[in-house]
């Protein structure tokens, strides 16, 4: 979930291949705008929805994250 979290807290920039299919969008980030638990309960939505079955995704664990990664600008896929 460490990913995912980078992702939607400083969104994700330039090609990215999921399933073999290349994208090269910008995503936003979300982390000015979401707080720790807004991003938790996003993420978790998604990981149990969609026939996903992740493991919820807590506020302790986007805190944790946030303040690894303070300042950073979108995340490149390599990166990740």
């Amino acid at each position: 979930s460490e990913t995912l979290i980078k992702i939607l807290l400083h969104g994700l920039m330039g090609e990215i291949e999921v399933k073999g299919i290349k994208y090269n969008n910008i995503m936003s980030p979300w982390g000015v705008v979401l707080s720790d638990e807004e991003i938790a309960n996003v993420l978790t939505y998604v990981r149990s929805s969609w026939g996903n079955t992740g493991a919820p995704v807590t506020s302790e664990e986007v805190k944790v994250v946030r303040d690894a990664n303070k300042g950073h600008s979108p995340w490149q896929a390599y990166e990740l």
